[in-house]
């Protein structure tokens, strides 16, 4: 009998961590809830966990933080953030951590059983590609040791220029919001940043231009958007 996911579930509200605790071990899921990020991290650090699903807002430690200490132990595993805010700032910062998915509240329980279900099969698709390293294009990225691999030879990515491809590689063929990734990445959307991140942007194209199925559009009035033909 194959085996179904180990979930670890973090949610400070009560009533609504034991719905969804409720709800996924009745889809045959293994779940373990913990009400903050530190249960969940000493939960994570003594037990097998494939699929961590995370509320951004939880006290003692956040979604974000409980996140970074949980890509600092395992580079792979799901995460799947749960929040009550949509802003586009907060959706990058989760992407940044190492988030592969977002839902937001209110949701329904078809919904978020899609979500895991999705996110586990890209998963798969993509275990034979190992530690934190993924596909774009043609070319391997290693977000960690901020290596881009080419035809031509490696390259060593600058930090912001990692920071960068990581978020347009996560949201392959999706718009990034333009503010948003400055206040993200540089920590401020003011003019003299945004020239700054347009000069980056310049050099990942002139990087990724060996590959022709490649392009980082300019998408006027709302950001940018990583198209992989």
């Amino acid at each position: 009998m194959e085996r179904k996911l180990s979930i670890l579930l973090a949610e400070d509200d009560e009533n609504l961590g034991l719905l969804l605790h409720t709800y996924l071990s009745s889809k045959g899921y293994t779940v373990k809830l913990a009400r903050n990020g530190k249960l969940a991290i000493e939960h994570f650090n003594n037990n097998q966990v494939d699929f961590c699903i995370l509320d951004v807002m939880m006290p003692e430690m956040d979604g974000f933080a409980t996140a970074k200490e949980i890509r600092e132990l395992n580079k792979n595993v799901p995460i799947l953030f749960l929040t009550a805010r949509s802003l586009p700032e907060d959706k990058l910062a989760g992407f940044a951590v190492g988030a592969d998915d977002y839902l937001t509240k209110p949701f329904s329980m078809e919904e978020l059983l899609a979500r895991i279900e999705a996110i586990s099969r890209r998963a798969i698709k993509s275990s034979d590609i190992t530690g934190d390293q993924f596909m774009v294009g043609n070319f391997l990225f290693e977000p960690q040791t901020r290596m881009l691999h080419l035809p031509s030879g490696a390259v060593k990515l600058t930090t912001k220029e990692n920071q960068l491809l990581s978020l347009l590689a996560k949201n392959q063929n999706e718009i990034i919001d333009r503010q948003a990734t400055l206040r993200a990445i540089w920590g401020d959307d003011n003019y003299f940043n945004g020239r700054s991140m347009d000069v980056y942007i310049a050099k990942l194209r002139k990087l990724l231009k060996e590959d022709p199925s490649i392009e980082i559009m300019n998408v006027h009035g709302k950001g940018f958007q990583l198209i992989v033909k």
